[in-house]
């Protein structure tokens, strides 16, 4: 699939790519290793504000939590694209998910809010965007976000 078809898919669902997504820290937003991407964990923000906060379940619904996680998914990709020399046609595939869900003691639907990100890959890049995952609740995350997600992706040979 090309970068195109990528921007096009997502506009056909009514998202976008945000305009920027700066790391909060110290830290590269991706690297990369042969045809391997390890992509930094992404948070609930849009544009550099943070739309999601406080915990699933309590402070934010369950359906919200996973437009959280869909959001999250935009981040990530924003940045895979700037990994792939702009080009989001150069993925080969998702490899791997880490879904961080800011969670009460017993929460029990992380998978359900890891959902949000997950489909999303895979809407865009059908079998490609199949990945193992892992999903966790966790008491805390920066900004207080509901969700935060980061990704391993490989991309075609250069």
């Amino acid at each position: 699939m090309t970068d195109d078809r990528i921007i096009a898919a997502l506009a056909a669902r009514g998202l976008e790519l945000p305009r920027q997504c700066l790391p909060r820290g110290q830290f590269l937003p991706w690297t990369r290793s042969g045809r391997t991407l390890y992509l930094a964990g992404q948070i609930c923000e849009w544009n550099g504000e943070v739309l999601y906060r406080g915990s699933i379940g309590a402070a934010v619904s369950l359906d919200e939590g996973i437009k959280a996680a869909e959001l999250c998914a935009l981040n990530l990709i924003f940045h895979l694209r700037a990994a792939c020399g702009g080009n989001l046609g150069r993925v080969a595939r998702c490899l791997r998910v880490g879904v961080f869900v800011n969670a009460p003691p017993g929460f029990a639907h992380s998978p359900k809010i890891a959902n949000g990100a997950s489909e999303l890959f895979i809407v865009l890049w059908g079998e490609a965007g199949r990945h193992a995952r892992t999903a966790v609740g966790v008491s805390a995350l920066p900004m207080d976000a509901s969700v935060e997600v980061d990704a391993i992706f490989e991309a075609v040979e250069d």
